[in-house]
């Protein structure tokens, strides 16, 4: 097939939805398909930097959201790209800019239109004038108006078919959950390179380490685990909270730690080489999570997949995920976070236990995931191919 997945975030940009894409695209392209991402500019990655198959729009920062873009420009290029590559199917991944050209694109050309709704907007409404303006009915009506006339939409999680199913969207869904590489995140440890990294952050080999890695937003509650720390140090007084990642909240969160007294046990890393979160995950002891806003959490499956237990904040997507005590648990007080983080700092899983959570791992492998994909594209077509009107063709007449 030939596919074209439109998405007004990807790498350089760090975030869960760039990684999610990038995973689907080499996997798609994995299993014998032509794969080709429509995206933004970006400050970053100038003409001669991006590779074969990506192509950038004119975009401007996001309001309130200024390390997001926002594509000002391109449908008729759009529509002219996917002609010529003959595209099967376009699979869009943002309700904003490049959401519309895919879905308008997809129109004209008479080929399905499939969705992921990977974010959980009322979650963030706080980014646009502090919630003042928007509120969570406009998120309904929003995501109604995007998604109307879709061949199709995925889901990462139950969570998000039931927040859709409760917004009324009739569009046919599928849950799908993002896949990880478990090449990349369960290579063999490199003792010696462990080692080294825990040496420059301060670290002993014993040190128990509790890893909190995702962009430093404040919906993600990071302060919370900050909260938690002096619980923990009562008990494990050599205990470390590496926070991994950059964003709005850091400032505040440092702050936090200096006020407790917990400089020498809390260290923020700032944003990382992509290429090098494998070596964090593999450093830690226990993977930490405070959010209660994910929809996809694809920081806990590659936890999960680097051999880490996981003690993260329940929720509707979390109690998906965690099934098992050899995965990890789910906490709702400070107390059980704190009684959780000591149980699984000296854990050490049995041959039942990893036997279980490879069978978890299969699940949402990045095989998995994208076979999956590949039969939704499948199915819409048949669908589309059935229930398909003439198209209005949106590119007649002079163009200006």
């Amino acid at each position: 097939m030939n596919i074209g997945l439109f998405t007004d975030t990807y790498f350089p940009q760090v975030s869960g939805v760039a990684t999610s894409i990038k995973t689907l695209r080499d996997e798609l392209r994995a299993q014998g398909h032509h794969v080709y991402i429509f995206t933004t500019t970006d400050p970053k990655v100038g003409p001669e930097d991006d590779e074969p198959g990506v192509y950038r729009f004119t975009s401007v920062p996001f309001v309130s959201f200024t390390d997001r873009r926002i594509a000002v420009r391109g449908l008729f290029k759009a529509y002219k790209l996917c002609k010529e590559l003959e595209l099967d199917v376009i699979h869009t991944q943002t309700e904003f800019s490049l959401g519309w050209m895919g879905k308008v694109t997809a129109r004209s050309l008479k080929i399905p239109c499939i969705h992921t709704y990977h974010t959980m907007y009322q979650d963030y409404l706080h980014y646009i004038a502090n919630g003042r303006i928007l509120k969570p009915r406009n998120v309904k009506q929003m995501a109604n108006v995007f998604m109307m006339n879709m061949a199709g939409i995925v889901c990462p999680s139950e969570r998000v078919r039931s927040t859709l199913t409760g917004y009324g969207i009739k569009v046919p869904m599928r849950v799908i959950p993002t896949g990880v590489n478990l090449d990349r995140y369960s290579v063999q440890r490199d003792e010696a390179q462990i080692k080294t990294m825990r040496e420059s952050l301060g670290y002993n080999s014993d040190t128990p380490v509790l890893l909190s890695l995702s962009r430093l937003a404040f919906e993600k509650n990071i302060h919370e685990l900050i909260e938690a720390l002096p619980d923990i140090l009562e008990s494990e007084p050599k205990a470390q909270l590496l926070i991994v990642g950059d964003g709005p909240a850091r400032e505040t969160l440092e702050k936090q730690a200096n006020q407790l007294g917990l400089a020498d046990h809390v260290t923020f890393t700032g944003e990382i080489n992509n290429n090098d979160v494998q070596k964090y995950y593999q450093l830690a002891n226990v993977f930490v999570s405070a959010s209660d806003s994910e929809s996809q959490g694809l920081t806990y499956i590659e936890a999960l997949a680097s051999g880490l237990p996981i003690v993260v904040m329940k929720s509707p997507y979390t109690l998906e995920l965690i099934d098992d005590p050899a995965i990890g648990v789910n906490f709702e007080t400070k107390a059980q976070l704190v009684a959780s983080v000591l149980e699984y700092c000296g854990v050490e899983f049995t041959p039942e236990d990893n036997d279980k959570r490879s069978a978890k791992l299969e699940e949402i492998s990045a095989h998995t995931f994208g076979s999956r994909v590949i039969q939704f594209y499948k199915d819409s077509e048949i669908e589309y191919a059935q229930s398909a009107r003439e198209p209005i063709n949106l590119f007649k007449g002079p163009r200006g």
